[in-house]
Order: structure tokens, then C-alpha cells, then sequence
């Protein structure tokens, strides 16, 4: 069976000033150098720069050139745009071409395989569509949203060592994000989500990620799911993606739904209790106090405290089904209460459900 084949586009790595068509023109109206100056009120001088591309032609001069030559001036602008158009894509290039190695730390392929960017055999056009997927003009700038120093002390340790792939994964999340039409954030009417979510852990996923989708949108936070990352440790993050939509980033590391619904309570417990300039990472740290008290809100808003003697001392599957009825959530959730609290990490796992991605169309 034939295929056409793939058509590339051509892209010069030089640029043609517009004074060589007018040199063409010129000759074609015998007119030489001095007469063309005579004509239009140019110097000698201001001819050569433009013939060599060191003068731009500018509109007035576009308009003398068509009265002296015939040549409408819309041509002569057109050109000229052309040209710096031209000279700007090659110092691009240049510059690009000088920046490749930083390529080499993004997950370009894994990108490539979620439909995030295009494949090309151009490294440096790949390099452009991966600076188009942050949303950023150069390596420089990219280094100035997610390598500074001072901002990946505050989110993981992992940025310093994968800067790559984890900023690539929060970025999947705010492309995700910023399709989700959410209300302006309203502190109260996100606390009663983060209730009514509670109710749906007892749910399958077909029935309660919508939920939980609508729900947060509602009361202006973006709720995104977007599958791990190789090389990026981490269950959940939250960011603010302006003062009036936060955004909580979701991926199934553990696959596990109690590990699952952790992540989503304890990135909920940043949105509610923390502030909107940092962008917080659950990569199981509990160095940063606010992370703990993600932890603590997580716990609690599942399952309070209180009935932490009773879950350890559980014996049997169906002391574990009777409790979660008696709590409304899930079994998993109460199996992975009953394993932190006694350490017996083995015990009751097959009252936990596992989640899946639903197929690989999914990995975006």
C-alpha cells in the first residue's frame, strides 16, 4: 500500500535584503544609483545600507520607492518585513543551537508519547516545540520559572536532582488545568466540596472522578489527573494558577485508593490552609511543618483520630468492612489507617482496590 511521504518545510539559515530586489528593479528600469537618489531624495549613502539589509526601508521611504519605481510600496513593506522576519528566526536558531544540551533533561520522548509535543528530527525545532509546551521564549526564561534556587528549596528535592521531569509533570498539569472552567475560589464552598468529596471514596472511578472534578470547580479549584512521571516520586502537588483558581495535581503512584484519596485530602488541606504563592509537592516529606499538617488534615477529614485504638486493634475483614460502613469510606482507606498505625503493612491488602489508568490515551 503506498503513503505519501511527509513533507518537510524548507528553512533557509539565510536572509535576502530587500535591496536586492530593488538592484533588480533598478536594472530593469536602467536606472543606476546616483538617479535612483536623485529620484526619491535618498542619499548615496542610505541606497548602499539598504541594498546591503543595514537600513530598514522604512514606510516613507517604502512610499518613494513606489512613485520613483512603479513598484507598489505594500511590496517593498512585505519585503522588508520579510527580511527582519527572516533575520530574527535565524538569531533564533543561533541561540537554540547553543542551548540543545539542555534538552537533554527533559523527558522529551515520555512528552512525545503522551501527545504533549511532536516529534521531529530537527533538534533544534524540537527544542522550540519543548519551549512552547512550558510556554516559554527561551532556556533562560524556563530557568527563571523553575530553576531558581530559591523556589525549589520550597517544593522537593527531587528538582534539584530531575528538574526535567518533575517540572514537565507539573506543566502536563497546568495545560490540563487551564481547560477546566472553574469559579473564582471560595474558601467555604471548597471545605463543603472537600465533604461531599469524602462521600464518594465508597464509589468506582467512572462515578466519582467527575465528581470530584465538578465539585472543586465550583468552588475554583481545578482538579487534574495526570499519570506519574518516570524519575518523579510524588502523589500529588498543588499550585495556585492565579489568586482565583488553584490547582490540585493528582497522578496514581502506589495505585493503591488509599494512597489515592491521602494525596487528594492532603493536597486539599494546602488549598484551604496554606498560602497561594508556593507550589507544594507531596513527595512523603514531613520536613516543612506544612506539610505535616497536610498529613494531619488528610487523616482527620478521613478519619478522625479518635478512632485510631479501634482500627488497631482489628482482627478480622469483616471487622474492617463493618467499620468502614459505620465510617461511610472506603475498606482500603481503613486497611491503610490499620497499617500505619501497626506497621503490619501485609495485612488485609486484599480489602484494598487497585486504580488504573483507563488506557494509554489517557497519558497526557
Amino acid at each position: 500500500m503506498l503513503k505519501a511521504k511527509r513533507r518537510y518545510g524548507f528553512e533557509p539559515d539565510y536572509a535576502v535584503p530587500p535591496g536586492e530586489t530593488l538592484k533588480e528593479v533598478m536594472a530593469s528600469l536602467d536606472m543606476n544609483q546616483k538617479g535612483l537618489a536623485v529620484r526619491t531624495g535618498l542619499t548615496v549613502q542610505s541606497l548602499n545600507r539598504i541594498f546591503k539589509g543595514e537600513q530598514p526601508i522604512t514606510y516613507e521611504t517604502a512610499n518613494k520607492l513606489e512613485l520613483a519605481t512603479g513598484v507598489p510600496a505594500t511590496m517593498w513593506n512585505n519585503l522588508e518585513a520579510q527580511y527582519r522576519e527572516q533575520l530574527a528566526k535565524i538569531k533564533e536558531r543561533e541561540q537554540l543551537e547553543a542551548d540543545l544540551g539542555w534538552l537533554m533533561s527533559i523527558p522529551v520522548r515520555e512528552l512525545i508519547q503522551r501527545g504533549a509535543i511532536e516529534a521531529t528530527k530537527d533538534k533544534v525545532a524540537q527544542l522550540r516545540a519543548v519551549l512552547k509546551f512550558y510556554g516559554v521564549s527561551s532556556v533562560r526564561a524556563w530557568q527563571d520559572m523553575w530553576a531558581q534556587p530559591s523556589v525549589a528549596a520550597r517544593r522537593s528535592p527531587c528538582f534539584e536532582s530531575r528538574p526535567g521531569p518533575a517540572s514537565a509533570w507539573i506543566r502536563l498539569g497546568e495545560l490540563q488545568a487551564q481547560g477546566i472552567s472553574c469559579r473564582s475560589f471560595d474558601r467555604a464552598a471548597f471545605a463543603q466540596a472537600v465533604k461531599n468529596i469524602r462521600l464518594l471514596t465508597t464509589k468506582e472511578p467512572d462515578e466519582f472522578v467527575p465528581e470530584m472534578v465538578r465539585l472543586c470547580a465550583g468552588a475554583g479549584v481545578a482538579l487534574c489527573l495526570v499519570p506519574e512521571m518516570k524519575k518523579v516520586p510524588w502523589h500529588g502537588a498543588t499550585k495556585w494558577i492565579s489568586p482565583s483558581k488553584a490547582m490540585i495535581l493528582l497522578n496514581l503512584r502506589g495505585k493503591a485508593e488509599d494512597q489515592f484519596w491521602f494525596s487528594f485530602f492532603h493536597e486539599a488541606g494546602h488549598v484551604l490552609n496554606d498560602g497561594k504563592k508556593d507550589l507544594f509537592i507531596n513527595d512523603g516529606t514531613t520536613d516543612d511543618p506544612r506539610e505535616a499538617k497536610a498529613n494531619a488534615f488528610a487523616a482527620n477529614v478521613l478519619i478522625p483520630s479518635a478512632y485510631d485504638p479501634q482500627i488497631a486493634a482489628l482482627r478480622s475483614k469483616a471487622e474492617v468492612i463493618r467499620l468502614a460502613e459505620e465510617l461511610g469510606i472506603a475498606t482500603g482507606i481503613v486497611v491503610g489507617r490499620f497499617q500505619y498505625l501497626t506497621k503490619k503493612w501485609d495485612r488485609f491488602n486484599g480489602l484494598k482496590h487497585k486504580f488504573l489508568w483507563a488506557s494509554s490515551e489517557d497519558r497526557r
